[in-house]
């Protein structure tokens, strides 16, 4: 069994379930997101993670009538199956610049 999340969007408080995939459809989601350059497709990251990670409800991206509930939660389920989200590490300011010491 994988591992689930319930996540309630804060734009329109809608209730989703993610599903993580597997580490290998998370590795083909990525893939299959990119072009030929490397680039982060939008449109194709979010069918993918659609299709395999927001297990509830089923949509795909013309069931969204709100863009900015669309981008959140494409961006919270892509945060959920890379591991982003855990322990509260989604904030995208965790990552400092440099903080060794010498």
């Amino acid at each position: 069994m994988f591992k689930q999340k319930n996540y309630t969007s804060k734009a329109l408080e809608k209730e989703y379930m993610f599903q993580h995939p597997g580490v290998r459809t998370v590795s083909k989601i990525k893939d299959a997101a990119m072009n030929k350059h490397g680039v982060v497709l939008e449109e194709r990251l979010a069918e993918e993670v659609l299709k395999h990670v927001v297990v509830n409800p089923k949509l795909k991206i013309d069931d969204f009538s709100n863009y900015k509930e669309y981008t959140e939660v494409i961006n919270a389920a892509y945060a959920f199956i890379s591991g982003q989200d855990e322990d509260g590490e989604s904030d995208d300011h965790q990552q400092g610049g440099s903080s060794q010491e010498s």
